[in-house]
């Protein structure tokens, strides 16, 4: 049984050898997000700016479109409302209005007498800047700390040079990511940053099934230089690659042209994370571990009796 490809099995890229390219290329896009974040900075939502949190519950399921509609013509400036567990529960974020504390509440009364008694007040909460700063920077920790437990995986799954590219291609999705963010003015809020953990889990993904056929070709071609393999492997695994990236997209741009304004920023997020994940997985992951100074050593099935790897072309290899 024939499966299907969207890339030839017999296709051979030379990848590896333009790896300069690949490396000036993300020089530039990292350069570029870390000066557009330094000059134009975010476009930070509720969560990260302040505002106000109104905990409603409604008799029926919310007609979440339809309260959103009237809550934008009060004016209030931004204006968030998304199911909050039950499909009754609904949360509304507004952005915190110019003044004080009085600011604040004449913004809620407007709303509370908007809606009326048609729902249920649960709670009413004022996110100061404090509390905003507490979210900003527990939102860097998770992603922070995300990174650091894949580095300590990959390294005991594999070796430590693995777990250092996959690290440093992590680092460029997220840091591109923020940058595509700062370009394009979307708002950066606490759904984008499980966007970027979601995206992280991604990009890992197709980074260790490379690194696993780099492995496994590791102890297969004992000779074959490691430029070579290392392009073997990409080629090898290339398919699978991109029609998981492919189908993937598929259905994120499904969401994002058809899901409606509440999750186009985080379903924009989750599109240039596939896209710049799967790139940084082939060509910039792979392509470090030349520099990682990578010993066969510990991979290798035998040696030579001496502990040192023979340097030849295994017996098997085709």
């Amino acid at each position: 049984m024939r499966g299907l490809y969207l890339i030839p099995a017999s296709l051979n890229i030379s990848l590896v050898s333009k790896r300069a390219v690949f490396f000036f290329f993300s020089a530039i896009l990292i350069t570029s997000s870390i000066a557009l974040f330094l000059t134009r900075g975010l476009n930070y939502g509720i969560d990260f700016k302040g505002g106000i949190l109104i905990e409603v519950r409604t008799d029926k399921a919310a007609n979440i479109g339809f309260m959103r509609q009237q809550l934008s013509a009060l004016d209030l400036g931004e204006v968030a409302l998304q199911e909050f567990g039950a499909p009754t529960d609904v949360l509304i974020r507004v952005q915190r209005q110019e003044g004080g504390e009085k600011a604040q509440q004449v913004a809620v009364d407007k709303i509370k007498t908007l809606l009326g008694d048609t729902v249920d007040y649960r709670r009413t909460e004022f996110v100061g800047p404090k509390v905003s700063a507490e979210l900003f920077w527990d939102g860097v920790l998770a992603v922070s700390l995300a990174i650091f437990a894949i580095l300590i995986y990959i390294w005991f799954r594999f070796e430590w040079q693995f777990g250092v590219g996959a690290v440093i291609a992590l680092t460029h999705d997220v840091i591109s990511t923020i940058g595509m963010f700062a370009l394009m003015g979307f708002e950066f809020n606490l759904s984008t940053v499980a966007a970027i953990l979601t995206i992280a889990g991604y990009s890992i993904n197709d980074t260790v099934v490379v690194y696993d056929r780099v492995r496994e070709n590791l102890r297969k071609f004992k000779k074959m230089p490691l430029d070579e393999l290392l392009n073997n492997s990409i080629n090898q695994t290339l398919s699978r690659t991109v029609m998981t990236s492919v189908t993937t997209l598929l259905a994120l741009l499904a969401l994002f042209f058809l899901g409606g304004a509440v999750i186009r920023d985080f379903s924009f997020a989750m599109i240039w994370g596939v896209i710049i994940g799967t790139y940084s997985s082939i060509c910039l992951a792979v392509p470090l571990l030349l520099y990682l100074h990578l010993k066969r050593t510990g991979l290798m099935v035998e040696g030579n009796g001496d502990g040192k790897v023979t340097e030849g072309v295994a017996e098997d290899a085709p």
